[in-house]
């Protein structure tokens, strides 16, 4: 079992999101699936894990999760506005309570200029009380986290560290967006 920030390991993860009643989707780049399967290492999953969405191109962002093309010329792919595009795009897709979106490089001939190792990541958590079918046109009914962070390492190094990272920063947020704080939708 991997062993995400603070000791949390993925068990201890899947419990958390099983005790707050959070069903996730995964919309993923650069991690190409490594957020959804730690879930999926954990026993009884099916009752968190909703789904994931592997959109590696540029075109499968814009066509499966409707990142809008703009945002991609604007930010580039290895961004946090691309990232939160494609949460928002997962979550609008399957009403899940959770999506978590990365988008980066994991080795040199990525993003023009991004160092290897940056990866952008996007936390959005569907507000109690909003459906979950219009929570993105609803004024509150989200609460969106980003971030960017660079990992050492090795093409796959680089992917397990964003996979971990991903899954440990899930209680860190989802404490904040109890209090209040978080980008809120319609527009996060």
């Amino acid at each position: 079992m991997t062993l995400g920030e603070n000791g949390s390991d993925n068990g201890s993860i899947a419990r958390y999101l099983l005790r707050h009643h959070l069903h996730v989707v995964t919309a993923e780049s650069c991690t190409a699936g490594l957020i959804a399967s730690r879930i999926a290492e954990v026993p009884g999953c099916g009752d968190v894990l909703h789904c994931a969405i592997v959109a590696y191109s540029p075109s499968a962002k814009e066509q499966l999760l409707h990142v809008p093309p703009e945002t991609i010329r604007q930010h580039g792919l290895t961004s946090e506005a691309v990232s939160l595009a494609m949460a928002l795009g997962a979550m609008e897709m399957t009403g899940a309570d959770l999506a978590i979106a990365n988008t980066g490089v994991a080795d040199d001939g990525g993003d023009g200029d991004i160092p290897a190792g940056t990866q952008c990541f996007a936390w959005v958590f569907r507000r109690h009380g909003h459906a979950a079918r219009d929570v993105l046109r609803s004024t509150g009914g989200i609460a969106a986290f980003t971030e960017t962070r660079r990992f050492p390492g090795t093409r796959n190094a680089v992917r397990e560290a964003a996979a971990d990272w991903a899954l440990a920063r899930i209680c860190h947020y989802h404490e904040q967006a109890q209090r209040g704080q978080g980008h809120c939708g319609p527009h996060a």
